[in-house]
Formats: C-alpha cells, structure tokens, sequence
C-alpha cells in the first residue's frame, strides 16, 4: 500500500494533500447540514440565539458521527467513505408537527425513530434478499434524479432567494462548473482530484469582488463556544413518534442506496453485508445523539456520494479531516460561519454536476444486470411512478394525511417500494433461473 493511496480505503496521506480533499466533503455539504435547522427555527420562531447553537451544534454532531462511519464503535459505522449529516428528508414530517407540538416533542419523537433505526440495522443481512442490485441501483438513481432540482436551485441563487435566477448568479454557478470540468478533464494529479474545492475557491473569490459574500454572520459569530446538549427537553408524543419513525425506515432505505452509491462509485464492487449494518447502525445511533443537541436526525449525505463518484477518492483518513474540521466548527462558530458564508449560486455549480454522478453511479450498479427483460421493467416503473410521484405530489392530494407525507414528499420512497414490490412479485427470467 503507497503512502498517498487517496483511493484506497486505509491509506495514509499527507496532510497537505489530505485537507483539501477532506475539505471538499465540508463544502459539498456544509449549507445542506446547516439549512433544515435554519428552516425548523423559522417555522418554530425559535429565537436568534439558540438558533445560533443549534447550527454550532449540528456541524458538532456531523463531525461526529462522520468519524464514527469511518472508524467504527463496534458494529456502529461502515469504515467507508460516508460523510454525514442534518436530512432534510424529514422537513416535511417537522412542519407538519410544529402547528401543533413543541421542538422538545419532535426531539423525542427523534430518538424513538433513531432507536428503531438501530434495530433495523441488526437485521440488514437478512432482509438484504429484498435489496439486490436491481432495487438499490434503482433507489441510488432516484436519488441522484430528485436532487438534481435542487442544485439547479442553488445554482439560481438558492430557494427563496431574492434574486432567484439572476444573471450574476447564473455567471458564478457556470464558471464554477466550468473549472471542475476544466481541472476535472484537462489536469491530472492534485487538480484533478481536488477540482470541487478549486472551483468553489474561485467562484467564493469572484463573488467576494463582486459583492456577494456576506459576512455579517463571521462578524456576530463567537471566537469559542461549547455544543449544548438538552436545550429542548424530551416529550413523547404518539401523534409525532408514528410519521417520524416511518421516515426512519425511509431513511434506512436511502442510507443502503447511499452505500451502495459509494462502494461502486468509489471501489467499484457492491457493498458487504457488514457494511450495510454498520451504516444503517451509525444512522441511528447517530440521529439519537444528534436528538439530545436540539438536532434533526443525521444521515448520510448523497451530495458527498457523488463527490465520491466523481473524484474515486475513498481514503478514510482523509475524508476524517474534514469531520475534524466539522468538529472545530462546533467549537469555534467563526470557522464555520466562513463557509457558511458562501453563496448558495457557487455551490450549485458544484452540486448539479455531483447530484448528477450520483444518478450515474446507480446506472452502473443496474446495467450489470440484463436489463432486457424483468430487471428493465422493474427499473422502469420504479423510477416512473417515483420521479413521477415526486414531481408532481399533487396527485396524491386526496390521500390521508399522513400517506402524503410519505409517498408525495419523496420519490426515492416510492421507487424502492415499488422495486422492492416488483422484485419480490415478477417471477426471474429464463436465464437467470438457468445461472442459479
């Protein structure tokens, strides 16, 4: 094993290459940890201050439980490249709760959620039947697919922005996309690998002389302040607990798509058993802990798995630089609040090329199989009725409440029931009963 092995798993790189890299994940994730809570606190109203330590708290947690996926407690973590995360997945669960119930019971409805999460993933090996390539490849390309929305967003500016779409945004995101593909396609070595960070470097740089940087948040920012844990104390609410722990499940799905995503992404072969769990675990037992900080539940974060997808860079030491970095940024808000700062049309240009390798990861894993007969229909109408449900969550309108938050919020829910469905219902093709 060579000592700057970036894509291996163990290898051992030099700091002044392992940084940047590492550096890449915090970027390509930093805005999507941050923004759910900056979204709940507004619904909650929430005041200015503990807003503040929430968010000094999530980048704590993400740092943490990053760590723990790429060195594990135990069974808890993958030892893989997983970078996580605040999901924003579970948003549309939050509002509807907070109409009628405090934070504190969304809190506790968390930490149920993430204990059964824990339990499902002691049993990943054998419901792993139920997941062949068919259906994770599938559920890893509606990821891909239902993202990609988003980093256009980004890339106009960001949602709800005031100058959604304006032509100084459009200009960042595209000259952002333009060097990484420039350094990505033209360069080799260090440029190369680290064309993410290069590109968001120079498009932070251009937006600072153009006036688009603000950095009122770095100048309010704390020098040192320590993660506050029980800020909400626990309530347990039935009403809450019951949609919170069907996302979970969601969520466990997503986590294995995820997976999946990485190992043939990054080291091109599907993923272990023990892999599997341990991630699934680590989801878990890391949304418990994030709970008891004030956080919404943590999972992997699929804009990282493209970053893996596109760079092959998989070496967990240093990818851990960068969740130390997440954990500085706990301790030191000013740190964090500079890449917090920057603005959201840089980062789409990163991101729509990232959430889009993530799609092609997923076309890798299914197009191993004969997709001529059964396995191409099972694609097919998964992705339809899931990307179709997902786009357009009106059709679902007459549905019950709670089926709405479910199947109308999330097309990556609908295309793994439904390959999942068809996978264990549509009777295997001639030949592959013949290679069995």
């Amino acid at each position: 094993m060579t000592k700057e092995s970036i894509y291996e798993l163990d290898g051992r790189v030099p700091l002044k290459k392992a940084i940047p890299l590492g550096m890449q994940h915090v970027l390509a994730m930093f805005v999507g940890n941050v923004s759910p809570l900056i979204i709940v606190c507004g619904m909650l109203q929430i005041p200015a201050e503990q807003k503040a330590a929430l968010i000094q708290n999530a980048m704590f947690i993400a740092g943490l439980i990053t760590l723990i996926q790429l060195y594990p407690l135990g069974r808890i973590g993958a030892k893989l490249p997983i970078v996580m995360g605040t999901s924003s997945g579970f948003l549309p669960t939050v509002q509807a709760a907070a109409g009628s119930y405090s934070y504190g019971a969304i809190m506790g409805a968390s930490f149920t959620g993430a204990i059964i999460e824990m339990i499902l993933g002691f049993f990943i090996k054998p419901l792993k039947k139920f997941f062949p390539p068919v259906v994770t490849g599938t559920v890893v390309i509606a990821i891909g697919f239902s993202l990609i929305p988003t980093g256009v967003k980004f890339l106009a500016g960001g949602i709800g922005a005031q100058d959604f779409g304006a032509p100084e945004n459009l200009f960042l995101g595209f000259l952002v996309m333009i060097i990484i593909i420039g350094l990505k396609q033209f360069t080799k070595g260090f440029t190369s690998v680290s064309s993410i960070l290069i590109g968001i470097v120079v498009g932070y740089i251009v937006a600072m002389c153009m006036g688009k940087v603000d950095f009122s948040g770095v100048t309010n920012a704390a020098w040192f302040s320590m993660p506050q844990p029980f800020m909400f104390p626990f309530e347990f609410k039935l009403e809450v607990i019951i949609p919170m722990c069907i996302m979970y499940i969601a969520t466990a799905v997503e986590t294995v798509g995820d997976v999946s995503g990485i190992t043939m992404g990054g080291l091109d072969r599907e993923p272990s058993d023990r892999e599997l769990a341990g991630s699934v675990l680590a989801d878990g037992f890391g949304s418990a802990i994030a709970s008891v900080f004030g956080v919404l539940p943590n999972t992997s974060f699929s804009q990282n798995v493209g970053l893996v997808s596109m760079t092959k860079v998989v070496n967990r030491f240093t990818i851990m630089t960068g969740a130390v970095f997440l954990i500085l940024a706990g301790f030191f808000p000013k740190l964090g609040a500079v890449v917090a700062a920057t603005p959201q049309s840089v980062l789409g240009g990163a991101t729509v090329i990232m959430f889009a390798m993530i799609a092609v990861s997923g076309m890798q894993l299914v197009f191993k199989q004969d997709m001529s007969g059964r396995n191409g229909m099972i694609v097919a109408i998964a992705l339809g009725l899931g990307l179709g449900l997902g786009g357009v969550p009106d059709a679902l309108q007459y549905l019950p409440a709670w089926a709405k938050l479910i199947f109308a919020q999330s097309g990556i829910v609908v295309a793994f029931l439904v390959a999942a469905t068809l996978n264990f219902v549509l009777p295997k093709d001639e030949q592959a009963n013949q290679a069995e």
